[in-house]
């Protein structure tokens, strides 16, 4: 089977499972028995598909009883999660993460789809510099500073004009 499939069957499985949980304790070489995959393929997946930017928290602990813990993040509000999402942006966001809060905003309705589509073009590094460092660091102060300004927005008006 090929290794984008698996990835995506795994991580199937997993959202299954917390659909019916709010978390899920695994142990990472049962999983790999499971799939018939190798260890490694479930880090990547949770690595990769488990991120606080997509929603989830992840737990472990190594050795003989180790387990991995995954924990689907409950927001309140809108105001929640975009505070919660500044808190996570932090100094410096990758384009990749930065595209992943965008998409989870749009995916809990908290920003509109032309939104969304405006503060992906945004993040794009096609308008950076070519210097990670600074251009993880403005890319973090630009959706930062826009999650912060739709905090103050009145959400109703907003729902409105979807």
């Amino acid at each position: 089977m090929d290794n984008q499939n698996m990835t995506d069957i795994i991580e199937a499985y997993l959202k299954k499972v917390l659909k019916q949980k709010e978390q899920v304790e695994i142990k990472r070489s049962e999983i790999a028995q499971i799939f018939d995959c190798v260890p490694s393929q479930i880090n990547y997946v949770i690595n990769t598909r488990f991120t606080i930017q997509k929603g989830y928290l992840v737990e472990s602990k190594r050795g003989g009883g180790g387990y991995i813990r995954i924990i689907k993040v409950q927001v309140l509000d809108d105001l929640d999660m975009l505070n919660t999402m500044i808190d996570i942006i932090g100094e410096t966001i990758t384009e990749k993460d930065a595209r992943s809060v965008v998409q989870k905003l749009y995916d809990e309705d908290i920003i509109t789809k032309r939104e969304a589509k405006l503060m992906l073009v945004a993040m794009d590094k096609s308008l950076y510099t070519g210097d990670r460092r600074i251009d993880d660091r403005v890319r973090s102060n630009l959706l930062r500073t826009m999650l912060a300004n739709l905090k103050y927005e009145e959400p109703n008006k907003r729902k409105a004009d979807n």
